[in-house]
């Protein structure tokens, strides 16, 4: 299992777009893995300037994880103008466990 850093940054003109799917982007991630999958959500949460929003994923694969994040609301409505995955390796910190 690896843990994935993701970057989003959301598309120019997408507040509205993200107010309205936020209830249903906080549920799907809440529910990464529940199908057995192998994912895992281990932190989460937006940028503070509002230009984006960094996650930390657990995931056997990159692929398995761009896929899934495929169906992320945010991402079905065009909220998502950049998505980058970046496999992380946590070595020290409240994290490190994940490694």
């Amino acid at each position: 299992m690896s843990v994935f850093a993701v970057e989003y940054v959301y598309a120019a003109g997408s507040d509205a777009t993200r107010d309205e799917h936020r209830p249903k982007h906080r549920e799907f991630l809440a529910g990464l893995g529940a199908n057995g999958d192998g994912l895992a959500l281990v932190a989460s949460g937006p940028y503070v300037d509002g230009s984006g929003a960094l996650l930390l994923i657990s995931s056997p694969t990159q692929a398995a994880l761009a896929e899934t994040l495929a169906n992320d609301p945010f991402a079905i409505h065009g909220a998502i103008a950049v998505l980058r995955i970046t496999e992380w390796s946590p070595v020290t910190g409240e994290l490190a466990h994940h490694a």
